[in-house]
């Protein structure tokens, strides 16, 4: 049976592209809520399912590890082991059918080739998973002169990335969400996939699925199967949505939003069943390149209010339409064009998995550290310069005396 890959294993079976953890961490950015997906298998390694493939992730202070687990290395190899297993001696004799068992086997390794070929394929799909061409520590630096509190927080959480998912399994993923929490989610999205989606493999005792197509959650079944796995109303939702989607939009269509105005997206995506002003902001913030899209829900409400005095709304017990777009048009002009980026770290530090980074003294800067070394250095000079002197002065009482050191350094 496969396993998960770790990094202190030794790194041939790893690819790496260059990438400081000041610009992604991988711990924050994968689990505060933007995707449901990934999984700490071993420490600092982080493992799920992204464009149709099985990754490991993990990272160094200025490295970003991956690994990427093949259908043939695992399965097919197999399932190639058993159906030569059970062919009969007379049957791999036959000139024939030796013939076609080599091609057949030169086949799969010209399939190993191409796939071991596609470097910079699979390079370029994590940089745009993680979104590597925003440079996040120019970010930082802007929302930091712009929020006093930012700037606080930022020295905790660095690297709180948003992520470049796809449009269809980010929708049905925060379609999920209604009135429920991470873990759960996580769980939920999990099911669905075993439910709905290609398995791709094993590793140890965790089977991976990829995430559904449209096709298979608008099929007429998938409610009452969801309803079975705990879905309750959700299900229907999901259903129905995929099944507009293609009913009256088509399959590009998810994609396609990518490339009209935030507004018109949003207002696109609440016409599906399940899909209220939230969740479409997650949506157009996650996976449709909406940057300025900042999803509200209670807890950035409570952050608005308590970190930032924001008072609209406090008569209010729920969050109505003009209070998101208020709290937004807020954050907006506080953060700018990726106030949706900034949103998302203040969202994670909020996080009560979160909280005990909170506790951690902070970090001395470079400049600090240089400036307290020096203060040790001359406290340590004046140390051996008061030590020596009391030491002479002590051996002339002593000599004056004629008590023995030794006796006298007892004392």
């Amino acid at each position: 049976m496969a396993k998960h890959v770790v990094l202190l294993t030794g790194t041939e079976v790893w690819r790496s592209l260059t990438c400081a953890t000041s610009e992604l961490r991988l711990d924050l950015t994968l689990a505060c809520g933007q995707t449901f997906r990934w999984r700490e298998t071993a420490d600092g390694h982080w493992t799920g399912v992204m464009g149709g493939r099985v990754w490991t992730l993990t990272q160094t202070d200025d490295t970003l590890w991956y690994h990427i687990y093949k259908k043939h290395d695992r399965q097919e190899e197999g399932s190639l082991r058993k159906r030569r297993a059970g062919d009969s001696v007379q049957e791999q004799n036959k000139p024939e059918k030796r013939f076609k068992a080599t091609l057949k086997e030169e086949e799969e390794d010209q399939m190993v080739v191409t796939i071991g070929q596609n470097i910079e394929e699979e390079e370029k799909m994590l940089r745009d998973y993680f979104q590597l061409n925003v440079k996040l520590g120019d970010l930082y630096r802007e929302w930091g002169a712009a929020d006093p509190h930012f700037k606080h927080i930022a020295n905790i959480f660095t690297g709180v990335r948003m992520l470049r998912q796809d449009p269809t399994e980010c929708l049905f993923s925060f379609i999920c969400t209604s009135n429920n929490h991470i873990s759960r989610i996580q769980g939920m999205v999990e099911r669905l996939c075993q439910a709905l989606g290609a398995p791709l493999c094993q590793l140890d005792q965790t089977h991976y699925y990829d995430f559904p197509s449209l096709s298979a959650l608008a099929d007429s079944s998938v409610e009452a199967r969801l309803r079975d796995l705990g879905f309750g109303y959700r299900a229907r939702f999901l259903q129905q949505s995929a099944k507009q989607i293609l009913d009256t939009h088509g399959h590009q269509w998810l994609q396609d939003l990518r490339s009209i105005p935030y507004l018109q997206a949003r207002d696109s995506l609440r016409t599906l069943p399940g899909v209220g002003t939230k969740v479409a902001d997650c949506v157009c913030l996650m996976s449709l390149d909406k940057t300025e899209a900042v999803p509200v829900d209670t807890h950035v409400w409570q952050i608005a209010k308590r970190d930032y005095k924001y008072a609209a709304g406090n008569g209010q017990k729920s969050i109505t339409d003009k209070l998101h777009r208020d709290i937004g048009d807020f954050f907006r002009k506080l953060w700018g064009p990726y106030a949706g980026w900034a949103q998302s770290v203040m969202f994670c530090a909020d996080l009560k998995n979160f909280q005990k980074l909170k506790e951690v003294p902070y970090l001395k800067q470079p400049k600090e550290e240089e400036e307290d070394e020096e203060v040790k250095k001359v406290n340590m000079k004046k140390e051996e310069k008061g030590t020596v002197k009391n030491t002479k002065n002590k051996s002339a009482s002593h000599r004056k005396a004629k008590v023995p050191v030794k006796d006298e350094g007892m004392v």
